[in-house]
């Protein structure tokens, strides 16, 4: 059994793995100071007896390295996994200078598409895999080559977002594209091609900026796609249609109890619930909505 949490902290990502070997992992930061003590104590908890502890920056922007610093100093970040590039801001966050800190140390293990690395995606007698795959970015594409240079200009840095791919033998696959935007997706969509899956986070939190191509959806052909709190205003939640969808807006919490062929869900609303779901009366967390089987 593996677990993957959305953890809810409004405008902004952040998520971590419980695999189902001796890894744990983070996916990007967004605390505030309403959360910070309650999220970091609860991922304190959770990685007990894990060996292997790594942290993935999916991009730079605010949103998704928030009070990274508090992050690093209460849990400690010795493996940081990061799409290597040049960000600037003209205003630093105590956020952005933890990131740019990691980034340049020999903490940083740099990811584009095809990376391997013990025990990220390679296993031996010491522990197993951990499942994850990085299928963006390729560092010769041209237009991932202006991304990189628009960010070390100071322009966003929304599209040097990483794709991460997290799969669990005879049970989910999951995507995560960061803050990827429609236009940068559109002009690199034949670049490469995604595989079946079962839960998709969609980029951007799920706003119209963050449409993902027809293309690209064909091929995952999600089962469910995660929207993020973007705002209803913004939100793109209605060019899906053929697709089932979870708001975290209403969700809050999200978790994911991934097992061979199955994957329970659960949500942090005790009154949130979907009509696409199995029904097979778990209780391992609180509030269950229902079960997708595979």
């Amino acid at each position: 059994m593996s677990i993957i949490k959305s953890l809810s902290v409004g405008d902004g990502d952040m998520f971590y793995i419980k695999h189902n070997s001796d890894n744990f992992t983070s996916i990007d930061c967004c605390l505030s100071e309403d959360n910070k003590k309650d999220i970091v104590d609860e991922i304190k908890e959770e990685k007990k007896g894990k060996g292997i502890f790594r942290f993935i920056s999916t991009h730079p922007d605010e949103d998704h390295i928030q009070k990274l610093d508090y992050f690093d100093d209460e849990i400690g970040i010795d493996n940081f996994y990061v799409v290597k590039n040049e960000t600037t801001k003209s205003v630093e966050t105590d956020g952005f200078k933890r990131y740019k800190k990691l980034h340049n140390s020999d903490k940083a293990f740099y990811i584009e598409r095809g990376s391997s690395r013990k025990w990220m995606n390679i296993g031996d007698e010491t522990r197993g895999s951990s499942g994850l795959s990085i299928l963006w970015p390729i560092r010769s594409n041209e237009y991932f080559k202006t991304a990189l240079e628009n960010a070390k200009n100071g322009q966003t840095p929304n599209n040097i977002s990483c794709i991460i791919k997290y799969s669990l033998e005879d049970g989910v696959t999951a995507i995560w594209m960061g803050d990827l935007e429609t236009d940068f997706m559109e002009n690199i969509k034949d670049e490469i091609t995604l595989p079946k899956t079962n839960i998709l986070f969609a980029p951007h939190h799920g706003r119209k900026s963050g449409k993902i191509p027809q293309k690209w959806i064909d091929q995952m052909d999600p089962d469910i796609i995660v929207m993020g709190e973007a705002n209803s205003n913004d939100s793109d939640y209605a060019s899906y249609p053929n697709h089932n969808k979870i708001r975290q807006n209403s969700a809050k919490n999200i978790t994911f109890e991934c097992i061979t062929n199955k994957i329970h869900i659960y949500s942090s609303n005790i009154n949130y619930s979907v009509d696409f779901l199995d029904w097979e009366y778990q209780n391992t967390f609180d509030y269950y909505i229902g079960t997708l089987n595979l």
